[in-house]
């Protein structure tokens, strides 16, 4: 094989509420830019970045191009490029307009995908003599081959049309990161969820496999869900013998897990600290991020260096970097009367077609104890709530500039250290 160039199309637009590109953030306990560069290690050898297509030179160098905001897993990638090497011409990534995954999941909030009649096309494309002005883009087809899988069942007094609410759970997929949303999306549905269908379905089609975790846990004296082969754990890690750890389950370096945790399909990263009591559900946790005791994550994403105090609970949330979440807070996800949820989208509100969904909180926040707040709501970064009687229940979005912090003398503190796009704010060494 030649050696192939990557061509990385900037796309500078700030995800709300972390003001930062979506290249930056963490997907899957991972920048979104190294994944990219781990993912495509084995296929390319020269790394650049242009604007748009137009800025890259014709140059008949063997060129992969795909955008900063676009997470993919293995199987997609895989697939694409197997598919486009065989095309032999100009492809681009598309995906079925009927695909049920990638129309519940990933196209709502977005405006990262163009359509042409029943394509949608991605922002990924392969030049095998590189980019031909004027030449045809043929493209290359990667349904997500979803499976519907159940994760809550709502009484019927509380909504009589949606009982059993499932997701569609792709063996490969792709995601535009335009909003938070797509993170919990690209977190749970597409990488957990996906994990543990690839992980059923190879039990199903692969006999060796089966008997290779049952004869683990023999080994091990464990449960089978516990064993080594489902749960994968790092160098120096300590954890309690009455922690519960159901796989799969990957868990980083240099973790502490004390007594009684229950962690069950989890990705954790390292140097993270889970005290006594916790439980961790379908949930991603950044490196260093520290969980006191007693606290609970359900489907939800927790970026590096963040700490979830004591009795606090967390459904279907995304929390940025270097954030605190105080004791006694509450994150609902669902609307008691039956009307659908929605997420701000630029300046307006956009149904989120998410009839479950928890709250999103920025970077560099503070947020003292006992808060409630309402579903899809976001708290922008570099915000410090306080509980009071005037403000115990959050039900609007929460701006920089409604910060409790302003109203302290010591507001000097807590510096702004990720503004808006287009904003300057004094650096902070």
């Amino acid at each position: 094989m030649g050696a192939m160039r990557k061509v990385i199309l900037r796309r500078d637009r700030f995800v709300n509420p972390f003001n930062e590109p979506a290249r930056d953030l963490r997907v899957f306990n991972k920048p979104l830019w190294l994944h990219q560069r781990d993912s495509l290690a084995h296929f390319t050898t020269e790394e650049r970045e242009a604007a748009d297509l137009s800025a890259i030179p014709a140059d008949g160098v063997e060129s992969l191009v795909h955008a900063d905001n676009l997470w993919f897993d293995e199987g997609f990638l895989a697939h694409f490029m197997s598919r486009a090497r065989a095309a032999g011409g100009p492809c681009r990534a598309a995906i079925p307009a009927d695909d049920r995954a990638f129309v519940q999941h990933a196209l709502p909030l977005s405006d990262s995908y163009c359509r042409d009649g029943d394509l949608y096309y991605a922002d990924l494309w392969y030049f095998p003599r590189g980019v031909e002005p004027g030449a045809p883009v043929k493209p290359v087809v990667i349904p997500f081959e979803p499976r519907e899988i159940g994760y809550y069942h709502i009484p019927s007094y509380m909504a009589k049309e949606q009982g059993d609410l499932v997701f569609q759970v792709p063996v490969h997929s792709a995601i535009a990161i335009d909003h938070w949303v797509h993170i919990f999306i690209a977190d749970c549905v597409f990488g957990l969820f996906g994990r543990v269908r690839r992980v059923e379905d190879q039990l199903v089609d692969d006999a060796l496999f089966k008997l290779r975790i049952l004869w683990r846990a023999l080994y091990e004296q464990k449960q089978v869900l516990s064993s080594s082969k489902l749960v994968k754990v790092g160098r120096n890690c300590v954890i309690d013998p009455t922690a519960v750890i159901h796989g799969p389950t990957a868990i980083g370096d240099n973790c502490n897990i004390g007594a009684g945790v229950v962690i069950q399909n989890c990705e954790i990263g390292s140097h993270v600290n889970i005290s006594e009591g916790c439980q961790l559900m379908l949930s991603t946790v950044g490196d260093g991020c520290f969980l006191p005791f007693r606290a609970a994550l359900f489907m939800t994403t927790l970026m590096e260096n963040t700490m979830v105090a004591q009795n606090t609970c967390l459904q279907m949330c995304v929390v940025g970097r270097d954030t605190f979440i105080g004791a006694g807070n509450t994150f609902t996800d669902y609307n008691l009367i039956d009307v659908p949820l929605r997420a701000v989208v630029g300046e307006k509100l956009d149904e989120a077609n998410r009839p479950v969904l928890g709250g999103c909180v920025g970077h560099n926040c503070r947020l003292g104890s006992g808060l409630i707040i309402y579903p899809a709501r976001t708290i922008e970064s570099d915000v410090v709530l306080f509980a009071s009687p005037e403000r115990r229940v959050i039900d609007k979005n929460v701006t920089y500039e409604q910060s409790d912090h302003h109203k302290l003398r010591a507001a000097h503190l807590h510096p702004r250290l990720y503004p808006r796009e287009g904003e300057e704010t004094r650096k902070h060494w």
